[in-house]
């Protein structure tokens, strides 16, 4: 493996695979310091104020002078907000042909959509609800599902939101799209809303506005009507025990691969994100666009600086028109909170080598592979279109998977550089490592290990490849390592957007 990798041409950087001491050689300059593995050495002087290129793209701006063998990151590299002009439709590659029809052995819902997993959802509606909510989910532990193979559990979805906030306007209707994903996503097999009652986010405007009914595998309860937690939790326990046989009637079947819908995400991301694992999941995610299905990338302020190259990717003016209308959002947000853009880079992003939003969101995007952009979403709005979408997130993992699944996501793939322990219900999550040493060292919670592409001469196509083949392994049942220590119970983190009041 050479001491470092130039990823373009054109970049003024190239990214050291090993700690570089004082006075190492490497590509052409001398390191005049210490250069952590993941970390840039400046390959050309560049001058105060000039920009510098990473991925053949700007990436910062050279607070000081920089000379060769230079060590840059935060103490020599400073962001710039975005003010790029776009380009649309100028760069659409449709995915090739399939060779073959690809399938999964799935749950088939009634509707059309397809299911990965055959969860038994309890959805509280308001934080009020969530003892409650959780109190009956635990009362199912493997022995009380021993007798119904076909059910991969009975899982609780609290969260600390559903009151004290309008009854219209943003927060309200991300909501609302979130408790309506959920209900109807096609991993549940049966549900269970539980309310208080006098919360703002009452259950049977949910029921009126989605054209929810009610049934043997759908049912509501408030805790107030009922007249108390103790026998909510009682009765809810009873609704599950008589759903439980009803859904364990659900077998799986032959799927096409058309039916997945993935969700594309990073998180304790690292220098070698974008080299490795987030390049090898587009190329999974263009597989699968090629058979007709979805990946759906999200986290909107991680594709900062990058929104030029999805632009150009969009089918129309009005598909790239709205991608950018929430770039704009999301710089007035920051600015109103007081924040920027490029605070979203975590002290463990930088130190795993990554300095500014603009490299972070370049590495990011490539996890969307390069076919077209179909649509853009809102945040847990249904993707109605197959191929490559995008949902409006925060960068914060829980909260954005939460809108991908709640978008109709029956899968998530997630990077991780640093290692993040996450897991997802009722979608499982699979984990795909960027480096070879991490993986090792976190084994019993990464699924794949993308680090060979760097230190085993793996291609990003091979490992795209068997990404994609272990998405429809994961799909046809297959455990990933997340679900096997139980991640996803804690993880369901709706958006609160607006006033908490």
């Amino acid at each position: 493996m050479q001491p470092v990798v130039t990823l373009d041409p054109a970049d003024d950087v190239a990214v050291a695979t090993r700690p570089l001491e004082v006075g190492a050689q490497a590509s052409g300059v001398t390191a005049a310091a210490l250069i952590p593995r993941g970390h840039k050495i400046a390959l050309r002087a560049i001058a105060q104020g000039a920009p510098l290129r990473k991925f053949g793209q700007v990436i910062g701006y050279a607070s000081h002078a920089i000379a060769p063998g230079e060590h840059v990151h935060v103490h020599n590299l400073a962001f710039r907000a975005v003010a790029g002009e776009y380009a649309f439709g100028t760069d659409l590659r449709p995915a090739p042909a399939a060779a073959q029809a690809d399938s999964f052995m799935g749950f088939r819902r009634e509707g059309g959509a397809v299911g990965t997993r055959n969860f038994i959802a309890v959805i509280a509606s308001v934080n009020c609800s969530a003892t409650a909510a959780r109190a009956i989910a635990q009362a199912f532990g493997p022995a009380e599902l021993r007798d119904f193979p076909n059910v991969d559990g009975v899982a609780a979805f609290i969260h600390g939101t559903g009151c004290g906030m309008a009854d219209s306007g943003e927060g309200f209707e991300a909501l609302q799209r979130v408790m309506w994903g959920y209900a109807r996503h096609p991993n549940c097999g049966g549900v269970l809303m539980v309310g208080l009652g006098c919360e703002m986010n009452q259950i049977d405007w949910l029921l009126e506005a989605y054209g929810l009914k009610q049934g043997p595998l759908f049912q509501v309860m408030n805790i107030q009507d009922v007249a108390g937690l103790r026998r909510t939790i009682e009765k809810g326990v009873e609704k599950i025990r008589a759903m439980l046989p009803l859904a364990n009637a659900a077998r799986r079947e032959p799927c096409p691969a058309s039916a997945l819908k993935l969700a594309l995400q990073c998180g304790g991301s690292d220098a070698w994100s974008g080299v490795t694992a987030n390049p090898a999941l587009g190329r999974a995610c263009d597989l699968l666009v090629a058979q007709g299905g979805a990946g759906v990338l999200a986290e909107t302020p991680e594709i900062y600086g990058a929104e030029h190259l999805l632009t150009a990717r969009a089918v129309d003016r009005a598909t790239g028109d709205k991608l950018l209308e929430l770039i704009r959002w999301w710089e007035d947000y920051t600015a109103r909170n007081r924040g920027s853009m490029d605070n979203n880079p975590s002290p463990g992003n930088k130190k795993g080598g990554l300095t500014t939003i603009l490299e972070k969101s370049l590495g990011a995007a490539a996890k969307g592979g390069t076919t077209p952009l179909t649509g853009v979403y809102k945040y847990a709005e249904p993707v109605t279109k197959p191929g490559f979408g995008f949902m409006d997130s925060p960068g914060y993992d829980p909260a954005s998977v939460t809108g991908q699944i709640a978008s109709g996501c029956n899968l998530v793939a997630f990077t991780t550089g640093r290692g993040s322990a996450f897991g997802s219900k009722p979608a499982p999550t699979l984990k795909i490592a960027t480096n070879s040493e991490m993986y090792g060292r976190m084994v019993e919670d990464m699924d794949v290990n993308a680090g060979d592409i760097l230190d085993g001469g793996v291609s990003v196509d091979d490992k795209g490849r068997e990404i994609y083949e272990t998405l429809l392994r994961v799909a046809s049942g297959e455990r990933t390592k997340s679900e096997a220590q139980g991640l996803g119970d804690y993880e369901f983190v709706p958006w609160s957007i607006g006033a908490v009041m």
